[in-house]
């Protein structure tokens, strides 16, 4: 477990070379809203919560922090409206019917969500997120809608202990986001390393890492 500044300076050190350091989100599944409140006291403004319906107790008792929260879990379809009511930023797109279901359900008068596409890098049988090729698709589609704005992408590459193989899913990463990037050069947000490889995923591109297990320690029991 490591503290927040530790981590800051970390993210500073490994980005010495880029325009700025990318941003950290503090992935709080499962915490308490007394340790989001903690850290929130130390300046840090982002979460990340995995289900709608655990995130939205701590929204309501953290209302006055006014925090920025990020769903980075899977969404179904029929949790769309409490996800369009209740984040800042949904990472998980990964299919048309999202797209539309975020889009109807996000009130005109809020600023538009921020959405970013999950693309599933590695071809994993067990993860969500689009294949790379459908990217070009989803993206004109969420282009279309004024309640969404495109952000960028985010992906969770295979936990390989291999480190060149880990390395080579940022790198195709980064790669797809330059693509993207050229059809809509107003996105900003590469979402992607995690507490064992964020300084790996900084090195090639990510613009946003997401950190629990360092910045919380070991998840409680469920």
């Amino acid at each position: 477990m490591l503290s927040l500044s530790h981590i800051l300076a970390q993210l500073e050190s490994t980005a010495r070379n880029k325009n700025s350091p990318p941003r950290l989100l503090a992935v709080s599944k499962s915490q308490t809203s007394a340790a989001i409140a903690q850290l929130a006291k130390q300046g840090q403004r982002a979460f990340g919560e995995n289900y709608v319906q655990e995130a939205a107790a701590k929204q309501r008792e953290l209302k006055e922090l006014s925090l920025e929260w990020h769903l980075i879990g899977h969404l179904q379809s029929n949790k769309a409206e409490l996800a369009a009511t209740q984040f800042d930023w949904v990472q998980t797109v990964d299919r048309p019917k999202l797209v539309s279901a975020l889009a109807r359900h996000r009130s005109p008068e809020r600023s538009p969500l921020n959405v970013l596409i999950q693309v599933n890098i590695d071809a994993e049988t067990s993860k969500y997120g689009c294949a790379p090729q459908e990217i070009p698709a989803l993206a004109a589609l969420i282009a279309a809608e004024p309640q969404l704005t495109l952000r960028g992408l985010m992906a969770i590459p295979a936990p390989d202990p291999d480190l060149l193989r880990r390395r080579d899913a940022f790198r195709r990463m980064n790669t797809l986001y330059r693509q993207l990037s050229e059809s809509y050069p107003h996105i900003d947000t590469l979402s992607m390393g995690m507490s064992d490889d964020f300084e790996l995923a900084v090195a090639e591109g990510a613009t946003l890492v997401r950190i629990g297990t360092a910045l919380f320690g070991t998840r409680p029991p469920q």
